[in-house]
């Protein structure tokens, strides 16, 4: 079982940067690959970002590459989002989730557990 608590978020103007993070508790988070999700006002939840259990491999969506980074720290059971250069576009709550398993995986059915989200809005 892994309970997950997402912060950082808030209010930025476009072009800024926020860092967001995702506290794990559990003694496996090691042994879980972590994902980034987000979802807007009328809009399904999309995948953002997702990183294996060691840090190695990493992967984005489209939209977000070459603007945000993905990271993890085992020993604090923590993961990061690293948001730069944001857009009113990247409005939305952001998620966080665990998936069982080491691979990258995109798609939302995958994870296992997820948490409650965090509001980022950026404005123009």
């Amino acid at each position: 079982q892994v309970q997950l608590v997402e912060s950082g978020g808030g209010l930025v103007q476009a072009g800024g940067s926020l860092r967001l993070s995702c506290a794990a508790s559990g003694r496996t988070f090691s042994s879980y690959t972590m994902g980034w999700f987000r979802q807007a006002p009328g809009k399904e939840r999309e995948f953002v970002a997702t990183i294996t259990w060691s840090g190695a491999g990493t992967d984005y969506a489209d939209s977000v590459k070459g603007r945000f980074t993905i990271s993890r720290d085992n020993a604090k059971n923590t993961m990061y989002l690293q948001m730069n250069s944001l857009k009113p576009e990247d409005t939305a709550v952001y998620y966080c989730a665990a998936a069982r398993g080491g691979f990258l995986y995109l798609a939302a059915a995958l994870y296992d557990y997820w948490g409650q989200g965090t509001q980022v809005t950026v404005s123009s």
